[in-house]
C-alpha cells in the first residue's frame, strides 16, 4: 500500500527527493516515517512526521533532511540535501496507525514500502 520512488546515486553534497506514495486514504491520519537500513546493519529512523505536522528527526540527518507531507495527495516525501557517503542505505516508507506523535523507532511500524536505494559516493 506504499509505494517509495526517488532513490539513486549521487555525489556527495548532493540532493536526492524520495517520495512515498499511499494507494490509499487509511494514511492520512497515520504517522509516517522514512527508516533507512545499511547492509550488515541495524535499521534506523531517521524521521518521521505525524497526522499533526509534527516531526522528528534522527540527530544525523537534522538539518539536512526534511519530510514534506500532503495529505490531500496521500504523498510523504524526504527531502535530503548535504548527502554524505554514510547516508547510503535502502530508505524505506513505513506508516503507523496506532502511535500517537512523530515516531523514529522501527519496531513501532506496521505497513512497509518496498524500499528505495541511495548510494552516496
Amino acid at each position: 500500500q506504499l509505494v517509495e520512488s526517488g532513490g539513486g546515486s549521487v555525489q556527495a553534497g548532493g540532493s536526492l527527493r524520495l517520495s512515498c506514495a499511499a494507494r490509499t486514504g487509511t494514511f492520512r491520519s497515520a504517522c509516517m516515517g522514512w527508516i533507512r537500513q545499511v547492509s550488515g546493519q541495524e535499521r534506523e529512523g531517521v524521521a518521521s512526521i505525524d497526522a499533526d505536522g509534527e516531526t522528528s528527526y534522527a540527530d544525523s540527518v537534522k538539518g539536512r533532511f526534511t519530510i514534506p507531507r500532503d495529505n490531500a495527495e496521500n504523498v510523504i516525501v524526504l527531502q535530503m540535501g548535504s548527502l554524505k557517503p554514510e547516508d547510503t542505505g535502502t530508505y524505506y516508507c513505513a506508516a503507523d496507525l496506532v502511535t500517537d506523535g512523530p515516531v523514529l523507532n522501527d519496531t513501532e511500524y506496521y505497513y512497509w514500502g518496498q524500499g528505495t536505494q541511495v548510494t552516496v559516493s
